[in-house]
C-alpha cells in the first residue's frame, strides 16, 4: 500500500490553473482539493466557482470541491449541484481559521458546537450518504486541545470517506506546533480513515513523519507545495520549476483576470512562498514586492532564470 499525497485547498492560490500546471510538470496528485465554496440561496454557481469547478478545468485529476458552512441545507444543495458536474465526493471544511469565517461560525468555528456539528452531519449523511462520498477536513478544537476528543467521538458516528486532520487550534492560526498527541488518539480510536495535514514543508520534515508514524498512508499537503511544487521529486530542479512556472503565469495571463496588476497579484503571492527556492538570491522577495509592471516582472524573471 503506497503513500497518498492530497493537496490542500488554499483560497485564491492552488486554482484550476495552478493545480493544472503542477499535475502536467510533476505528474498528478491522488486529490487536489478546491478551495472552499461558500453557500448561497442560488443553486447555480458564481463565475469564479464555476471557472474551479468545470470538468474541463479539471481533466485529468481527480479533485475535491471543498465546502465552508454550517447549514445542512446549504451544503445539501451545492451537494447536489457539484454532482450534476460528476463529482463524486465533497468535503466539509472544518479547518479555516480566520477571523471571518470562525465569528460567523463556520471553518473551525463550528468546532465550538459540538452538538450542532452532530446535527449537521446527521441531516448530510442523511440527505447526501448514498448519493457521494463525504469527508472533512478538521482543527482538532476551538481554543483547547482537550475539545478533540468529544469531536472524534462525532466523527466515528458517520461513515466518513476520510477525515484529515490538522491538529492545531483555530486560536493557534499558523503559529505554535501540531499537536501530534491529538493525532496519535486520532490514528488509535479513528472508526474512518484519516488523513495527516500540517507543517510538511521540506523533504527533512516529510522524512520524519513517515518515518515516526510509518501506519500513515495519506498526508495532506499545503504550504509545502507552494513552496517547492517539486517537493515529492528531489530529482526535480530550476528546470522543472520554470517550466510550471511559466504555465501557471501564462495561464493567468490567457484567463484575463481583469487586467495586469490582477495577474501580478496573484504571481506576488506565489512568490511570497517561492522565494524559498532561490535562497542565494539575496533581497529577492524586496524585488518582487515593488513590481509594477508585467515589462519589470518579465525582466526579473529572465534574471531570475540565468541564476538557475
Amino acid at each position: 500500500m503506497g503513500m497518498h499525497y492530497y493537496m490542500a485547498p488554499l483560497e485564491a492560490i492552488t486554482t484550476y490553473t495552478y493545480r493544472q500546471a503542477h499535475a502536467k510538470v510533476y505528474g498528478p496528485l491522488d486529490k487536489y482539493f478546491i478551495p472552499f465554496l461558500e453557500t448561497h440561496e442560488k443553486r447555480d454557481f458564481k463565475t469564479r466557482e464555476l471557472q474551479e469547478i468545470l470538468p474541463e478545468h479539471n481533466e485529468g485529476i481527480y479533485v475535491v470541491p471543498q465546502i465552508l458552512t454550517n447549514k445542512a441545507d446549504g451544503f445539501i444543495r451545492l451537494g447536489k449541484a457539484l454532482k450534476d458536474y460528476g463529482y463524486q465526493e465533497i468535503n466539509l471544511n472544518l479547518g479555516c481559521p480566520s477571523k471571518t469565517v470562525v465569528t460567523k461560525g463556520k471553518g473551525s468555528g463550528f468546532l465550538a458546537f459540538p452538538e450542532e456539528l452532530d446535527c449537521f452531519l446527521d441531516n448530510i449523511f442523511e440527505a447526501l450518504g448514498s448519493e457521494l462520498k463525504l469527508s472533512v477536513k478538521t482543527r482538532i478544537g476551538k481554543e483547547k486541545p482537550e475539545e478533540f476528543p468529544r469531536l472524534l467521538e462525532i466523527f466515528n458516528r458517520y461513515p466518513l470517506e476520510e477525515l484529515i486532520i490538522h491538529p492545531r487550534v483555530q486560536t493557534d492560526g499558523y503559529k505554535n506546533y501540531p499537536r501530534m498527541e491529538m493525532y496519535d488518539l486520532a490514528a488509535k480510536e479513528s472508526k474512518n480513515p484519516i488523513c495527516y495535514n500540517g507543517d510538511l514543508f521540506n523533504q527533512e520534515k516529510l522524512e520524519k513523519f513517515q518515518k515516526e508514524r510509518p501506519d500513515t498512508d495519506c498526508l495532506m499537503i499545503g504550504r509545502g507545495f507552494l513552496m517547492n511544487p517539486g517537493l515529492l521529486h528531489p530529482e526535480t530542479g530550476r528546470k522543472e520549476f520554470w517550466e510550471f512556472h511559466d504555465l501557471v503565469y501564462h495561464g493567468y495571463l490567457e484567463r484575463d483576470l481583469g487586467g495586469y496588476r490582477n495577474v501580478l497579484f496573484k504571481m506576488k503571492e506565489l512568490w511570497l512562498y517561492q522565494v524559498k527556492l532561490f535562497p542565494e538570491v539575496k533581497g529577492l522577495e524586496k524585488k518582487i514586492k515593488k513590481l509594477q509592471t508585467q515589462q519589470e516582472y518579465e525582466q526579473l524573471m529572465g534574471k531570475l532564470q540565468t541564476v538557475s
